[in-house]
């Protein structure tokens, strides 16, 4: 039978972008083993509501599988928490004790401006996908499976970057809020793959081009971007990138 435990919370508290913040004290004691910490916030929520005394607690989730990433936050200091290659949404109250205290933040990054209390406009990744990580050209019809053979090692390289979901969390993480792993990722992905080799050369000019423009800093190989991912994706993909980038502009 599942356990019910008392869990002190600290929750950011900012009103709008340019309001001042604050980590503010709460404290749930019907909180149940196997809730997600989303579930908990919800309970939190619905507290606040019915107290009337204050608004809820605003943060992002959509999908809560793990798949969609607008569930990041920094949960006592680690981004998504403590648990490794798991979004918060699957992050599970069993991983904590009765009676512990949890710190609750946003992610911080001048490109990741606080919209209020945990959410934070990630838009910066939109347009660096919409600089150029897509492909325009027109490929045509849908071939048949084994009429246009790619390596396996190709293939399975280009699978593991793109299962990026865009979180955020490599710049939450990063010293100095880079945007290089999920960048990497996207250039890496289809630069594996056949349909991704007339653009290849503009698409890293222009993804990289853009990242820089958004004010994301540069990779210091710290490798906290990997270590706290969901989809543990490799740096590799950074090195890609570079790689990418210097034969687009030399080569």
């Amino acid at each position: 039978m599942a356990q019910t435990m008392t869990i002190h919370f600290k929750i950011w508290r900012q009103s709008g972008p340019d309001a001042k913040g604050k980590l503010v004290d709460y404290t749930l004691d019907n909180l149940n083993e196997d809730m997600s910490f989303l579930e908990a916030l919800d309970v939190l929520n619905e507290t606040l509501i019915h107290k009337g005394e204050e608004d809820p607690v605003e943060f992002d989730n959509d999908c809560r599988e793990g798949i969609c990433g607008s569930c990041g936050v920094v949960v006592g200091g680690i981004a998504h928490g403590p648990m490794k290659a798991t979004a918060v949404c699957q992050l599970h109250m069993r991983h904590y004790k009765d009676g512990d205290t949890i710190v609750v933040e946003p992610f911080r990054a001048e490109a990741f401006p606080i919209v209020k209390d945990l959410v934070v406009d990630r838009s910066a990744f939109d347009r660096i996908i919409a600089a150029g990580g897509y492909v325009s050209v027109d490929t045509g019809g849908a071939p048949d499976a084994n009429s246009l053979p790619v390596p396996k090692n190709d293939v399975d390289e280009a699978f593991d970057f793109a299962t990026c979901i865009g979180c955020g969390a490599c710049v939450a993480s990063c010293p100095n809020a880079s945007a290089s792993l999920f960048t990497g990722a996207k250039i890496a992905h289809l630069a594996h793959l056949p349909q991704g080799q007339a653009e290849r050369k503009q698409r890293v000019v222009r993804m990289v081009d853009q990242m820089q423009a958004e004010g994301f800093g540069d990779c210091s190989n710290h490798g906290e971007c990997e270590a706290v991912c969901p989809k543990q994706i490799s740096i590799a993909a950074i090195a890609k990138m570079r790689r990418e980038y210097l034969r687009a502009v030399f080569g």
